[in-house]
């Protein structure tokens, strides 16, 4: 992903407080709020989340998740889910919004983080008929998207 194109993700998700996750269960899609990340986006998302909820066993079963984002603008973001237990990385997104949120600490064992890879974005800002990046389109059929319609893709080096 380029610089300016992650810079524009970052600028439609920064203000947006809760996002939406969707995982996959055995009954098919789930989505659940979860609280945005405060963290400078690099192509990565981040979640906290505690191990006895069913997000934790449908990432370990399927990784392939959804985020969505609405705010002054829509943002879908497509990416494969890990689940991360790494105590620095914690304490470093710890905040005392999750203390009131999820009722314990950071140290917490069941307390662990998930960390959504994106692989490609799509985004609607209300207003606008132009689609300047278009890179899943055109990876999809090796042609440039027409300039009518109102999201916008970005599609992230893996």
């Amino acid at each position: 992903m380029k610089q300016e194109e992650m810079e524009t993700l970052r600028e439609l998700i920064k203000d947006v407080d809760t996002a939406m996750l969707t995982t996959v269960s055995d009954e098919g899609l789930v989505s659940r709020p979860m609280k945005t990340q405060e963290v400078e986006f690099d192509g990565d998302l981040w979640f906290f989340t505690k191990k006895e909820t069913d997000k934790y066993k449908e990432i370990l079963h399927n990784k392939d998740v959804n985020v969505a984002y609405a705010g002054k603008s829509y943002v879908s973001v497509r990416g494969r889910a890990e689940i991360v237990e790494d105590m620095a990385k914690k304490k470093e997104l710890w905040s005392k919004a999750y203390e009131k949120i999820m009722q314990t600490t950071y140290d917490d064992p069941d307390v662990i983080l998930i960390k959504v890879k994106a692989e490609a974005a799509e985004y609607w800002e209300s207003g606008s008929l132009i689609k300047n990046i278009a890179f899943m389109y055109k990876r999809m059929t090796g042609k440039d998207a027409e300039s009518a319609e109102i999201n916008e893709t970005l599609e992230l080096d893996k």
